[in-house]
Parts: structure tokens; sequence; C-alpha cells
């Protein structure tokens, strides 16, 4: 956590002044690594393999485009007007339906409408974290929940994933250890589904054992679930929150599978708990965009979704085996990488004799030549002064085409070559 003092090393007299005011936990905000780069990846000529980012051309703009001034011209006065914290319930209600193919059957009264699933990031910890309460997650995990994590002040203590994912054993010790210091334990945060930034997914086998882990050891789990339906063989996995809908709050996302652009997500959570959420959402919001909402309600309730992920879904496939093979190609001996079966990434791990011990230092000579990732690092909190993914990186090939991506493979492996 930085401390306010560090905040205000560089700035000026102005700007001191007004930042001595910060509270504390101001230090604990993170820049998102992706964020940070993204102007370089706009350069000309520059291959970006960081921005996790959905391939939008695949979606009948046109038709779109119909439905939205068809929505505003019959229910402006609805969907341009305030609507309920809670958001629309016939939304709601479909992603009951969506639900069903997680094997879960949640209520209509159990749905959060929000922001996008980092706002529900945003709100459990708000409602559930105090400063330095500990909070468990993946090792790596998703930059942006360390943002949220950290900014809430809280102690996250991150467990190693494998090719399995996490191993239910690893977080029962993790959580002996812990409780042994007298501190206490708020959730578990966990990406099931193709991980941000591995990509690896959760076996079936330790989804129930996980869930029954944290069950008998009274640690809830936060499933943040934004890629399960882009499994590249059409399988849906069942959810987390399927075993125990009393002990997992369950994230969800439009973003991946429809558009970021238009802000909408949701939380499933036992309705007392619920209604809490609803209560520090409108305390923010007030209320999701009823026109957002309504879009997207659109555009799932008529099938059209069904047929666009799938579609989605076969070209991150191809784009997918497009970065492996270049790896295959290109990278230098010894080189790991993990081979995912739906989602956005690939996760890569130097071998031990490599010259580049931090990813972060290779940033800089492999945007001079051409492409830009985002380093390990970024995935992980620093522990004694030591980050675990300094010698790791994470590719993103959902936005790029095949053959770039090979030459954006090709250019970085010819950085880490040298």
């Amino acid at each position: 956590m930085v401390k306010i003092h560090e905040l205000l090393d560089g700035a000026n007299t102005e700007e001191a002044r007004l930042m001595q005011h910060f509270a504390e936990r101001a230090g604990g905000f993170r820049p998102s690594a992706v964020r940070d780069v993204f102007e370089v990846a706009m350069r000309p000529g520059m291959i970006s393999l960081a921005g996790g980012n959905p391939d939008l051309n695949l979606l009948p703009l046109e038709e779109l485009g119909e439905r939205a001034s068809r929505i505003i011209i019959e229910e402006g006065l609805e969907v341009l007007q305030y609507g309920s914290g809670a958001g629309l319930e016939p939304l709601a209600d479909l992603i009951c339906t969506l639900m069903k193919t997680e094997g879960a059957s949640p209520k209509v009264s159990d749905i959060q409408i929000t922001a996008g699933s980092q706002m529900g990031l945003d709100l459990v910890t708000k409602l559930f974290v105090n400063p330095q309460d500990v909070i468990l997650a993946e090792g790596p995990t998703y930059t942006g929940a360390l943002g949220v994590f950290e900014g809430y002040q809280a102690d996250v203590r991150q467990i190693d994933v494998d090719e399995n994912g996490l191993d239910p054993h690893n977080v029962k010790e993790m959580v002996q250890t812990i409780r042994a210091e007298g501190k206490d334990i708020k959730f578990l945060y966990t990406i099931p589904n193709f991980q941000n930034p591995t990509g690896v997914s959760l076996s079936e086998e330790r989804r129930q054992e996980l869930t029954r882990v944290c069950r008998e050891l009274d640690i809830l789990i936060v499933e943040d679930n934004p890629y399960g339906q882009l499994s590249f063989d059409g399988t849906r996995r069942p959810c987390l929150y399927s075993y125990d809908p009393e002990n997992v709050l369950y994230l969800g996302s439009f973003s991946k599978v429809f558009s970021p652009g238009v802000r909408v997500g949701w939380m499933v959570a036992p309705e007392r708990i619920r209604k809490f959420l609803q209560i520090a959402a409108e305390a923010v919001t007030i209320c999701p965009s009823v026109l957002s909402q309504r879009l997207v309600l659109s555009f799932m309730s008529d099938g059209l979704w069904e047929e666009h992920t799938r579609k989605t879904a076969s070209l991150y496939q191809q784009r997918c085996e497009a970065v492996l093979n270049a790896c295959e190609k290109y990278m230098p001996e010894g080189t790991r990488w993990s081979t995912p079966s739906g989602g956005f990434f690939t996760w890569l791990t130097l071998p031990e004799n490599s010259p580049w011990k931090d990813t972060t230092d290779a940033l800089a000579p492999a945007i001079d030549n051409g492409v830009v990732f985002v380093p390990g690092a970024a995935f992980y909190e620093t522990v004694d002064g030591k980050n675990p993914g300094a010698n790791q990186l994470r590719i993103a090939f959902s936005s790029v085409e095949p053959a770039v991506l090979e030459e954006g493979v090709r250019r970085l492996a010819e950085v880490l070559n040298r």
C-alpha cells in the first residue's frame, strides 16, 4: 500500500496542497496495466497483445442500430428515465434462463444488475471488507480486481493456480495459516472459466471440492465469470454458484459476449444480501442505464446472442491456435505457456536461464520492436519485495487477426531471445 507522503513525491506545490487531503486508501488504487499501455497500442504499426477486448466486428451493427432507434422511438419515455435500482425485471428473468446453461437456477429476486462486473467487484468489497481484512485470490489474478481490493485496503493473499486452476487443498492450508495469524478472511475471489490472465479453467472435480471446502471453513466465494459462455467447443461448465448458491456470490457480464460499451453486468446473491448490494449500488449510480439494459435485452431475448456467441468463440479459437503455434515456432527454448479451451488469454513463463528476470524490463524494447504486452507482475501482489510473476507475461488474442498475432509473437520472441 502506497502511503500519502509517497504520492506527494514529485508533485508541484498546488498538486501537493490538494493531494494532502487524500484519504489513506488513495494510495491503494493501482493503475490498470492494460490502460497503461492503451495509447501505445494505438500507435500506427503497433501490434497489441495486451488488451482483452472482444472483437465487435461480428456484431450486426445495422440491426442493432434499428433496434436502438425503435426502442427510443417506442419506449423513449421509459428507457431515458430513471429506473429500478435492481435493474429491469425482464432482463433479470432472461439472466436466470442464461444461467441454466451453467447448471444454476437463481430467482429474479436474486439478480442485481450492475454497470459491468467490475462494479460488482467494487460493491462486494465495499460491503464485506474492512481495512486489513484478508481476501484470498488466485495467483495470478485479474489486475482490475487487485486494484479494487487494494483501494479498500484489503490484505490480498494469493494462492497459485496450476493447469487445473485452484487446488482446494492449498486453499485450506492458506486459510489455516491466516487464521493462525488472528486475521479475518472475508472471501475467496476466483475466475473459474478461462481465467484472466492464465486462460486455465477449474476442473469439475475441483469445483465441487472447492465449494465444499469453503462452505466447511465458512469462506464466502466470489465467482467472476465473464468468459464462461466463450468455450471453444461450446461446452458450458457448471458454475460454482450451482453447487452452493447460499455461499457463492456470482458476477456475470455482457461485456465479453455482447458489448463492453453498454456497461451491463449482473450479480447473483441470496435475496437478503442482494438487497444490500442494491442499496450500495444506488449510492453510486442511482440505477443502471435503462437504455443499455433494454438494448441488451433486445439482443439477448431474440436469440441473436447464441449465434453471435458461437461465431465469436470460433473466431477466438482460431486466434488462440495462431498464438500457440507462433509460440511453438518462435519463443525461446524452455518457455512454457497455457493451452486455453476458451476465453481471451494465454500465459507465458520464461525459462529459468532467460536473461529477462523481469518481463517488465522487456516491455520498452518490445514496444520499440512494434509489439506491446502485459508483464506478469501486474497480476500479482508483491510479497517481501519480490513479485512471483516477474518471469511471466500475458498474451491476449481476442481482437487481433491470426496473421497479425503470429507477427506480434515473432516480434516479442525476438526481444525475449536477445
